[in-house]
């Protein structure tokens, strides 16, 4: 959006926004109640049920076992473990690897509030890095892809039981992927900082590792939706563009590692891979208000004016997505919700709302506000607009509902996923295959498997929300709805 139209906008902020603020005020004041710790115990745990490869020793979600254990054979290497990504059997590089960084970030900035939790989110994350080195073994080559969706998408089955195919999909010099290759090397770069003092060896390895990754970024350039479309799209088709990634791979890195090429790579960079573009928009495919609010730490700070335009940009982002603005791609449901247009909203909720979050708590340490045309947002208004998200997902929306399985006394019962739906293994020892799982996945009885912590896709624009399978959009939880969940619950746990 041009900025003079943004200010425009801005002007009607007083008159459009005044009965959403009014409500803020009005639940600040009285408060939630909720158990935020508890939902912050929850929202880890998911990451549990959603582990593919050999289960450890202290798995606590029990009605998980071992799966694909013969993953990246057909290649002759070792790609075993890590996440599937949502309710299915697939295990999807791009957004393993966004999700391991947001999970890494919510440590950094929040791990102190975390308790005995944290623990818990730092063995999440290794889960998932342990894999990402494995991806990332051979130089110039990163495996992106285990599994077939289309003969994934056809089964309904549980991982444990899994008969499709598990094909292995690669990018190369020949077949670049500087988007999910970017997210990677951003992963590796972040979770290095989360080890740096847990275990300097493992961050170390993370981190030459996340350099070389970039490096191949950076050199091959593309995007992986190119190079392997039949296999990746429409499922997570790089629609945004790899540019961003750089951007984000390079922020991370220098976060990381303090190189100066880093930061140079960065400014010299700005112009040529759009870091003023879409700027409210972040998630797994669109980078771009993350990269501005995580460099903006640094202005804030006084140490980096030569970033002084992402600033402008994250100041930008926060003006846009404040209630009662008529912004195009940021709405708010009746009932308060964040809302943006395509399926599963809310990875838009939890993770604009982690930006929100990270933002206010950057411009409190440096005693700043955001100047938004004829009002001003304080980081109080941001931690409230924040924590009203949060709030609205345990239970404080109009359909007295969480969308947190397991939390609170109403939540969904009828989530999209397959290890959920079906039997567990414990409880039926013999094999389901691929149809023979259809009639569980049709049932209106509840999940048998209570996946406690898992978020799902949340309702749509009226507040109305389907508790039924079909339903993907609304019904299916994903790694990277909980992800930044886990920072922002982190910090109410704390500052309830």
């Amino acid at each position: 959006m041009a900025r003079k139209s943004l200010t425009t906008s801005l002007r009607n902020l007083r008159v459009n926004a005044v009965p959403f603020l009014v409500l803020l005020s009005l639940h600040a004041v009285i408060g939630s109640g909720h158990d935020y710790h508890d939902a912050l115990r929850k929202s880890i745990l998911f990451f549990e049920g959603q582990r593919s490869g050999k289960l450890p020793p202290d798995q606590r979600v029990k009605w998980r076992r071992d799966s694909a254990l013969h993953d990246g054979s057909t290649v002759g290497r070792d790609l075993t473990g890590g996440y599937y990504d949502a309710g299915d059997n697939i295990k999807f590089g791009f957004p393993m690897a966004f999700t391991t960084t947001l999970l890494s970030w919510s440590i950094i900035d929040f791990g102190r509030n975390m308790g005995p939790e944290l623990k818990n989110a730092v063995k999440a994350v290794k889960w998932a890095t342990d894999y990402l080195l494995k991806v990332t073994a051979a130089p110039d080559v990163v495996y992106v892809q285990v599994g077939d969706a289309y003969s994934d998408h056809n089964c309904w089955e549980r991982p444990e039981d899994m008969d499709t195919l598990r094909s292995v999909y690669k990018i190369d010099g020949s077949h670049p992927g500087s988007d999910v290759a970017g997210e990677t090397a951003a992963a590796l770069a972040a979770a290095s900082i989360v080890f740096r003092s847990r275990d300097p060896a493992y961050s170390r390895l993370l981190l030459n590792r996340a350099a070389r990754v970039f490096d191949f970024a950076d050199r091959h350039r593309g995007a992986y939706s190119s190079s392997l479309r039949s296999a990746v799209c429409p499922f997570y088709c790089d629609v945004n563009g790899y540019q961003d990634e750089l951007l984000w791979g390079a922020v991370w890195m220098h976060k990381a590692s303090r190189r100066r090429r880093y930061r140079e790579y960065v400014v010299k960079n700005e112009v040529i891979l759009h870091a003023g573009d879409t700027i409210n928009e972040f998630g797994w495919d669109n980078k771009h208000a993350g990269i501005n609010v995580l460099i903006s730490k640094e202005v804030l700070m006084g140490r980096a004016e030569y970033f002084e335009s992402f600033k402008q940009n994250a100041d930008d982002f926060i003006c846009s997505i404040l209630p009662g603005i008529s912004h195009p791609q940021v709405q708010y449901s009746p009932g308060g919700l964040i809302f943006k247009a395509g399926g599963s909203n809310m990875q838009h909720v939890t993770s604009l709302s982690f930006l929100l979050l990270a933002y206010s708590s950057y411009l409190s340490h440096a005693n700043k506000v955001v100047p938004c045309g004829e009002t001003t947002a304080s980081p109080a208004l941001l931690k409230q607009l924040a924590k009203r998200q949060v709030d609205y997902i345990l239970g404080d929306n109009p359909l007295g509902m969480s969308y947190m399985v397991g939390y609170g006394p109403r939540y969904p019962l009828r989530i999209h996923h397959r290890g959920s739906s079906l039997p567990s293994v414990q409880a039926h020892p013999a094999r389901i295959r691929c149809k023979e799982g259809s009639r569980y996945f049709l049932s209106p009885n509840p999940n048998p498997n209570v996946h406690v912590g898992a978020v799902v896709g949340g309702p749509n624009i009226t507040d109305a929300f389907p508790d039924s399978r079909p339903f993907f959009q609304e019904s299916e939880p994903t790694t990277y709805i909980n992800a930044p969940l886990v920072g922002l619950l982190a910090y109410f746990s704390a500052h309830p």
